[in-house]
């Protein structure tokens, strides 16, 4: 599981940092999360390829989180693509999106696929035989959602001792990889627990961002391999984060102990600051596995 932060500080887009937007690469699969303005320069920056992405997940519709989104989707037209492209994100992005094509006469040649969410309810939004992606609804100035994701291990790995050991034919394997029982000739069964070995633990990584301080997170997001919290603030600044529906580091680093994830990763950083080191320091006073998100930055998680 490797992230790759695009951008994360708040607001407006600067010659030094960029607004909201990761690329999560999980069981081979890429998924682009939020989309500033800037977004695809530093795709290309990070070197990224476009045709991997298939699935954008667009957390709400403030312009630091999907400006950039129009602008990808052109691109991605004048680069001839040919694969759908899947977009989750609130009710009213389809619109949005298909009112700027059509003002533009920019119609794609692929074909656009939306699904609104409008629930307040986490919800299963993607699965296919290797992830499952949930909504974790969050408490922001407009609707707004968090994204969940998890591996499915279901694959065993197989014990090629013991599977020789029972003169097993390879034509076996992938019933053994997938958890069953061999029979031999002699009818004798042999149990998958003996010709196999667990799989990796499977990894899971919860987004978060834009959220206050809400608590009602956290079954959701409970034991998650990585935690990333927006602390737009320090908590000097706190009275801000109620006016504004933003949480700080501190308050960040609270939902990650109390959730018991593994890794904080912080971000969406107001620009007020020119030191985003004291975030860390904040955080850790409280959750000693933090960490700060970084434009460029790459977290690796294999």
């Amino acid at each position: 599981m490797k992230l790759t932060i695009l951008g994360c500080y708040a607001a407006t887009p600067r010659t030094i940092s960029n607004p909201t937007s990761q690329v999560l690469e999980i069981k081979n699969k890429t998924f682009l999360i939020d989309c500033a303005e800037g977004t695809q320069v530093q795709l290309r920056k990070s070197k990224v390829k476009f045709t991997k992405i298939s699935h954008v997940f667009i957390s709400h519709l403030h312009g630091d989180h999907f400006y950039g989104l129009i602008g990808l989707i052109s691109t991605f037209m004048l680069l001839n693509r040919e694969n759908d492209l899947t977009i989750f994100g609130p009710k009213g992005i389809k619109e949005i999106i298909l009112m700027q094509l059509k003002y533009s006469c920019s119609f794609t040649g692929y074909k656009l696929i939306f699904h609104e969410l409008e629930s307040k309810e986490s919800e299963i939004i993607f699965e296919d035989d290797k992830v499952i992606v949930s909504t974790i609804p969050l408490s922001h100035r407009i609707y707004t959602n968090g994204f969940l994701f998890r591996e499915k291990n279901v694959i065993r790995k197989i014990n090629i001792d013991q599977v020789e050991a029972y003169n097993i034919e390879k034509v076996y394997f992938n019933k053994i990889k997938n958890g069953g029982n061999i029979t031999l000739e002699n009818s004798q069964i042999i149990e998958n627990s003996e010709l196999t070995f667990d799989p990796q633990p499977s990894k899971s990584y919860a987004f978060c961002s834009d959220t206050r301080y809400d608590e009602s997170i956290i079954p959701i997001i409970k034991n998650v391999d990585v935690l990333y919290h927006e602390s737009t603030f320090l908590e000097k600044d706190e009275s801000l984060s109620g006016k504004t529906m933003h949480s700080t580091a501190k308050q960040a680093a609270t939902i990650a102990q109390k959730a018991n994830v593994k890794n904080l990763i912080l971000g969406h950083f107001s620009t007020r600051y020119n030191d985003i080191e004291l975030f860390k320091s904040e955080a850790k006073t409280i959750f000693a596995n933090s960490e700060i998100a970084a434009d460029g930055k790459v977290f690796d998680f294999n």
